[in-house]
């Protein structure tokens, strides 16, 4: 079961949290915003499973983060799960659309500020000043006028391009830090689980060094990795990796999942591949990649081709064809971080990285839902449009002919 039926308040129908994140990833919507847009929409509110015009907010909006947490990134993939069985039900999505599916990695970025180390080193020691105090441990200094004021200087010397100053500023505020920790350590001998937590983070921001593996860059999302992709504009994105896999013919999303540690992409294709198979409940049985996966070692009913341009002219027409559909995966991604809410992830830890990636599929999926069903209508709307813009012009010429005969 989703939720608990008899432990804690009552819970508020599933159909109304399931229809509320499925309007929120697909109009790229914050909680309160998709909160506030229900009240507004009666479309909405019957899509959610009311009858009636509510008008009342129906839940706070933090309720929809502690449904996220309930239901984890198995739940959410329960999400796309449906969206996808509702476009098989419609015969929008048929076995043949499954058999030759484009796969592909993107970077999911993490809401967090560019991580430069005056501001780290600020942000762990405020963290650790206010551990200390929430728990009345009382500390030599906490440095708070000291350490804003060396961090403004800091931004001032680095943007000056005096970098020399800047790094004595940089070098004071790791003191601070160090000062601080030794502190607590010192005073506590057996901290808690929390204050022990921030005790390491604070010790591996502390014996980091520029060519280190496994660095901290954000103090409140220490999970977070810093990903090269070799972009000119973007060198350096910090979030987690996501595999995609779409189909070719189409271009539904029957795939979609974070993955951690910066694996090699190669080594996300089984897992991708195997979790297309469980939503859709097909295999597919031609899988179109780029050459960021070769030497990828899949071993599965799905055979790998890897497209390279400088081969593609030797191909057949129709091998050739599905090579060059290899690239629609792009324009998909882009969407997914423009319309869906990828570009930025505001949602908390490991597990937010993952249900975040699901649910921007859901959100794609269901605006392609959403043209399918209203297509219909559109064309005859625009048909009538058009006939009746016919009808006025011909009456129109009538009427001027008659002028004219009338003027003869």
């Amino acid at each position: 079961m989703t939720y608990v039926e008899f432990k804690g308040r009552p819970g508020c129908p599933t159909r109304l949290m399931v229809g509320l994140h499925y309007l929120k990833y697909t109009f790229t919507l914050s909680d309160e915003m998709a909160v506030r847009s229900f009240l507004e929409n009666p479309y909405w509110q019957f899509f959610c499973g009311y009858k009636y015009i509510q008008h009342h907010l129906p839940i706070d909006s933090s309720s929809l983060t502690r449904f996220r947490k309930r239901i984890g990134h198995q739940g959410a993939e329960k999400f796309l799960k449906e969206l996808i069985d509702t476009a098989k039900r419609g015969s929008y999505l048929k076995e043949n659309h499954v058999v030759r599916v484009n796969v592909d990695t993107t970077v999911q970025e993490k809401a967090i500020a560019f991580p430069t180390d005056a501001r780290l080193y600020y942000k762990m020691r405020a963290r650790l000043v206010r551990a200390a105090e929430s728990r009345e441990l009382p500390l030599r200094q906490s440095y708070k006028r000291k350490a804003k004021e060396a961090l403004v200087k800091q931004g001032r010397y680095a943007h000056a391009s005096q970098y020399n100053r800047a790094r004595r500023q940089t070098k004071a505020l790791k003191t601070m830090l160090g000062c601080v920790y030794r502190d607590i350590k010192r005073k506590v001998e057996a901290p808690d689980v929390e204050l022990k937590g921030f005790l390491d983070m604070a010790e591996r921001l502390l014996l980091q060094e520029k060519d280190s593996k496994n660095k901290l860059y954000s103090i409140h999302e220490p999970k977070v990795e810093c990903i090269s992709k070799g972009k000119i504009h973007k060198k350096f994105e910090f979030g987690n990796k996501v595999g995609l896999v779409t189909t070719s013919k189409g271009n539904w999303v029957v795939g979609v999942k974070a993955f951690h540690g910066n694996p090699y992409d190669g080594h996300t294709l089984s897992e991708s591949l195997d979790q297309t198979t469980r939503l859709t409940g097909w295999t597919a049985k031609e899988a179109y990649v780029d050459l960021g996966y070769r030497g990828h070692g899949y071993e599965g009913e799905t055979h790998v081709n890897i497209v390279n341009y400088r081969t593609i002219n030797n191909l057949t027409r129709s091998v050739k064809k599905w090579f060059k559909r290899r690239n629609a995966v792009e324009p998909i991604i882009g969407h997914l971080k423009s319309d869906s809410r990828m570009d930025r992830n505001y949602l908390k830890g490991v597990e937010g990285d993952r249900i975040n990636a699901i649910l921007c599929g859901c959100g794609f999926n269901m605006r392609k839902l959403l043209v399918v069903f209203f297509l219909p209508y559109i064309f005859v709307r625009d048909f009538a449009k058009k006939t009746l813009h016919i009808t006025i012009i011909s009456h129109r010429n009538t009427f001027k002919n008659s002028l004219l005969l009338a003027c003869l």
